[in-house]
């Protein structure tokens, strides 16, 4: 009997198409455990996170962390996930699209703005748990932190730690966010928005 897979973590693995199909496998298979899964520092391309994204739809998939840190995620690729994650929201719990200075001086494929529109689609959604939110680094600036706001309003009771590290932002810009820090209303405990 081969052992349970809780955790994968394929770091800077230079993964090939062929992996990303494996692991969507992996996802969608109804012997699944996997729980945390971490690509962090793999250059994803749209097709490769095209085939992650029909593991993370499948009703078998029950991730409850996925980082895909130094990705650099374009905003069709934000799309997309956004999508598979809307299409099975109820337990993921970390999700970590973090950039590091390296990535942001060398690929200009940010999600940026827009991206983060399409992610808080998903954070919209009302099976959506998300508890910790990191996108350190990403290109964002203050219209993504009323994107936020919005859909923190619409569906407040799961997220408590967001992090916005080393973006365009400034106090001001988060202010909406402070705003439902304070309130008794919603589950937001952290914002950390700058270094």
């Amino acid at each position: 009997m081969s052992p349970l897979l809780f955790f994968l973590r394929l770091r800077d693995c230079k993964l090939s198409k062929r992996s990303f199909e494996a692991l969507s496998e992996i996802l969608s298979s109804p012997s699944n455990h996997l729980r945390e899964l971490d690509l962090s520092s793999n250059k994803l391309q749209v097709s490769e996170l095209d085939l992650l994204c029909v593991g993370l739809k499948s009703p078998d998939c029950k991730l409850e962390t996925l980082r895909l840190k130094d990705c650099g995620l374009s905003e069709i690729s934000c799309d997309y996930l956004a999508a598979a994650l809307k299409s099975n929201p109820s337990h993921l719990r970390q999700l970590d699209l973090s950039n590091d200075y390296y990535w942001l001086s060398t690929n200009k494929n940010n999600l940026q703005d827009p991206g983060v529109k399409h992610l808080c689609g998903f954070l919209e959604s009302p099976g959506c748990k998300l508890e910790t939110l990191r996108l350190w680094r990403c290109g964002l600036s203050e219209i993504s932190c009323d994107y936020l706001a919005a859909a923190l309003k619409s569906n407040p009771s799961h997220l408590r730690v967001l992090e916005l590290y080393g973006n365009n932002v400034k106090d001001p810009d988060v202010k909406q966010l402070s705003d439902l820090q304070q309130s008794p209303d919603y589950r937001l405990e952290t914002l950390r928005s700058v270094e």
